[in-house]
């Protein structure tokens, strides 16, 4: 009988700890990165598991950022240099890409289909909404993945990356030279 009354409570403590945890805000909402001197932030919903570097196996015949696939978790993934894909945006870069610095992968989400990583420079920990200050203005016409450019206390501007769109878009997923 004391077991029976002892699950109820466990039971009910359970119940009120979920309650409680959906209730409570999410306070990170993105991954904060470096990439070829660019602060960005990927969404969590969207981000998948992060690896250490692992040197992909290259492909010939392919774009530039396309570094080649590597195995991740038994999982073949396209592995893109943030740093050079972003290179084509009008984002301005503050440092010049370190190739040789140490680096991680960032999966993609699965929820997004598509078997690709990405090669950033630098993991800087998580961000919430209450890091960032105020939105700066977008002033050049954008593609759809570039969210929108927020700033912190200390002035740094971060670029939100929308991973899903980007997964989306025809040039990402055409990797052929």
């Amino acid at each position: 009988m004391a077991e029976r009354e002892t699950l109820r409570a466990f039971q009910a403590r359970l119940a009120e700890r979920l309650q409680a945890a959906q209730s409570r805000p999410v306070a990170a909402q993105w991954l904060a990165v470096h990439a070829g001197g660019r602060a960005c932030l990927l969404p969590l919903p969207q981000a998948g598991e992060i690896f250490p570097w692992t040197a992909p196996q290259p492909v010939p015949h392919v774009r530039p950022w396309f570094l080649g696939v590597a195995n991740l978790r038994g999982r073949l993934c396209g592995v893109i240099r943030l740093a050079h894909w972003l290179a084509d945006s009008p984002l301005p870069a503050t440092e010049p890409v370190a190739e040789d610095a140490p680096a991680h992968l960032v999966a993609l989400g699965d929820a997004l289909g598509v078997n690709a990583a990405l090669r950033v420079d630098r993991l800087l920990g998580l961000r919430g909404a209450g890091s960032f200050l105020r939105v700066q203005q977008a002033d050049a016409v954008r593609p759809p993945w570039l969210g929108p450019c927020l700033e912190d206390a200390q002035g740094q501007a971060w670029q939100v990356l929308d991973l899903q769109a980007l997964a989306t878009e025809s040039a990402f997923l055409q990797i052929a030279a």
